[in-house]
C-alpha cells in the first residue's frame, strides 16, 4: 500500500469513527452547547456538567436513581388501554399503542408501584414522556387511583412524578374524566392525613397540570422544568397580550408562589425522604 492510499484509508477510518462515536458517546447540552462524554453525564443523573441543565430522562431511569436498590415493586402492569371510539387520524389508536409499546416495552405512559427512598416505603407513580408524550388516558388514571388506594390501605405517602403533554385526545371524554377521577381520589389521602408530593418535571402540561399535578401537599419542580396548561402561543392568541419571559418555567412559578420548591436532581432523593419522613413521623 502506497502512502497516498494509507492517508486515504486513514481519513476514511476517521470519518467512520467520528460518525459512529459522536451520536452514542458524546452529548451536546441544548442550553450551553457544551460537548460532554455521555458516561460523565449519566453519572451525574443526566445533568450538564457545565451549566447544570437537567436533561429529560425516562421513567425507568428516574426510578433507578430515586428508589433504593431492588426495592421497587411494580403493580397493575397488566392494564392495557382499549379503543372505545375506534379512533383513527393518521393511524389508528390501536396501531399507535402497539408502536409505543414496542418502543418503550410497556402499554401505558405510567409506571406505578411501591418502593423505598432511603428506607422509607411509599407509593410511587412515574410518567414516561416517551410513551405518547406521557399523555393521560383511562389506564393512567386507573393506575393513579389504585396507587392512592394502596397508599391509604398501607398508610403510606404518595409521590407522583409528572412528565406529560396532557390528556390523550384519542380517548376524548374518557381521558378528560381522569382529571376528575384522580382529583376525587386524592381526597381520600387528605381524609387519611397522608401526604401527597407532586414532582413536576420537564414538561408538565395540559390536563395533568390542571388536575392532580397541582393538588400536592408539596409541589416540587426540577430546575428549568416547563410547566403550564397550554402553549405560550395559544395563550397569547387567546388573551391578546404579551406574556412575561419564561412565564412557564419552574423558576417563574416559584417566584410567583405556584410551587413550593425547586430541587436539583442530585438532591431529590434526600429531599423526598426527609419530607416524607417529617410528614409521616407521627403516624
Amino acid at each position: 500500500m502506497g502512502f497516498a492510499d494509507f492517508l486515504k484509508n486513514l481519513k476514511k477510518t476517521r470519518v467512520q469513527s467520528s460518525e459512529q462515536d459522536m451520536p452514542s458517546h458524546w452529548i451536546k447540552c441544548p442550553k450551553c452547547a457544551a460537548l460532554m462524554y455521555y458516561k460523565e453525564v449519566f453519572a451525574k443523573n443526566h445533568v450538564c456538567l457545565k451549566c447544570h441543565y437537567h436533561f429529560r430522562i425516562g421513567a425507568s431511569e428516574r426510578l433507578a436513581f430515586l428508589c433504593d436498590e431492588n426495592t421497587f415493586t411494580e403493580y397493575d402492569n397488566e392494564l392495557r388501554p382499549v379503543d372505545p371510539l375506534n379512533f383513527v387520524d393518521k393511524e389508528s389508536y390501536k396501531q399507535r399503542i402497539k408502536k409505543y409499546e414496542a418502543k418503550t416495552g410497556r402499554p401505558s405512559s405510567v409506571i406505578s408501584g411501591e418502593g423505598q427512598i432511603n428506607g422509607i416505603a411509599l407509593q410511587i407513580v412515574v410518567f414516561d414522556f416517551a410513551f405518547m408524550g406521557g399523555s393521560l388516558g383511562s389506564v393512567e388514571g386507573e393506575k393513579i387511583v389504585r396507587a392512592i388506594n394502596r397508599a391509604v390501605e398501607k398508610e403510606q405517602a404518595l409521590l407522583i412524578v409528572s412528565a406529560s403533554g396532557g390528556a390523550r385526545m384519542q380517548e376524548s371524554t374518557y381521558s378528560l374524566m381522569q382529571m376528575a377521577k384522580t382529583s376525587a381520589a386524592l381526597n381520600r389521602l387528605t381524609e387519611a392525613k397522608l401526604p401527597f408530593i407532586s414532582l413536576l418535571t420537564d414538561p408538565t402540561f395540559g390536563g395533568v397540570s390542571a388536575s392532580f399535578a397541582f393538588l400536592g401537599d408539596l409541589i416540587i419542580a426540577e430546575p428549568g422544568a416547563m410547566v403550564g396548561f397550554a402553549g405560550a402561543r395559544v395563550i397569547k392568541q387567546t388573551i391578546g397580550a404579551e406574556l412575561p419571559a419564561g412565564f412557564q418555567s419552574a423558576e417563574f412559578l416559584l417566584e410567583h408562589g405556584l410551587i413550593d420548591m425547586i430541587v436539583q436532581r442530585k438532591d431529590l432523593k434526600k429531599t423526598l425522604s426527609d419530607l416524607v419522613g417529617m410528614l409521616t413521623e407521627n403516624r
